[in-house]
């Protein structure tokens, strides 16, 4: 990989994954191919963004398919390094983003979920050093959190965040969409209702907080296979909840689809 990076005048572009690969990683990979000399792609699983009782050890994998995929569109680099490489016997660096940024929406629902992605990422920006690394919008508040990191650590990186990739029924792209049996398929639908929902009071000129998660809040109460675990409208930035939308917000959300955990989010502007 150093090796790779001696000519300086080759711009690198990463894009990270936990594998898996949908139409939604493969557009990043596009992206950053298009905007870059070098494309780099890295497949880990990491261990420690997963909190106790998640599904780690069922976490979907193939490798051999994920490989092939990132041939075909051109990938440079790909690296695949194992849970003893990243994290050898006896690590114990941590590398955290403290504040409402991480403690809020999936950080209150999955703590310490944040540590275990900024450490990660840091490792693989030290190592890797890249221009620009590329991630998907439907991960809006790591986006937030690795922004932050970037800035305030001074990594020199771009961070590129592209749009969410969407099934033809609206439905996000997700590595755990696997999980959905047939009628939980069907019934995963309700997250981008009750964004669409937000979005079109928005449009109509609803500005309160209040009024908008209740409209998200109604359309999931329409499902009854749908458990919220939060409905939020933020700040893109701070993920500090609104109560009044004076400029752009973040409609997101989390909900459970049996025993499934699904998020998705839209910008309101």
């Amino acid at each position: 990989m150093h090796e790779a990076r001696d000519s300086i005048d080759q711009t690198f572009g990463l894009v990270p994954t936990m594998g898996y690969l949908h139409e939604g990683h493969l557009s990043l990979v596009r992206r950053a191919r298009a905007e870059n000399d070098v494309c780099v792609a890295w497949i880990f699983v990491n261990p420690t963004q997963f909190t106790p009782g998640e599904d780690f050890e069922r976490y979907p994998r193939d490798e051999d398919r994920d490989t092939r995929l990132l041939e075909a569109e051109g990938v440079d680099i790909l690296f695949v390094p194992s849970v003893e490489e990243i994290y050898p016997p006896g690590f114990s660096t941590v590398v955290e983003v403290r504040g409402i940024i991480t403690e809020h929406l999936e950080g209150q629902f999955r703590p310490g979920h944040f540590r275990g992605v900024t450490t990660v990422v840091s490792k693989f920006f030290h190592i890797m050093q890249p221009d620009r690394a590329y991630f998907g919008q439907k991960d809006a508040q790591q986006v937030a959190v690795i922004k932050k990191l970037v800035r305030e650590l001074d990594f020199g990186i771009e961070i590129v965040v592209c749009p969410t990739v969407r099934e033809p029924d609206g439905l996000a792209m997700s590595s755990r969409n696997a999980y959905l049996e047939r009628s939980e398929r069907k019934a995963a639908t309700v997250l981008y209702r009750a964004l669409s929902a937000a979005e079109q009071l928005f449009r109509q000129g609803g500005r309160r907080g209040g009024a908008l998660r209740t409209a998200m809040t109604n359309i999931l109460a329409t499902q009854p296979q749908a458990r919220p675990d939060y409905v939020s409208v933020a700040d893109p930035e701070t993920l500090d909840e609104l109560d009044l939308v004076t400029g752009r917000a973040l409609a997101s959300l989390a909900v459970y689809i049996g025993p499934t955990r699904l998020i998705d989010n839209v910008v309101l502007e």
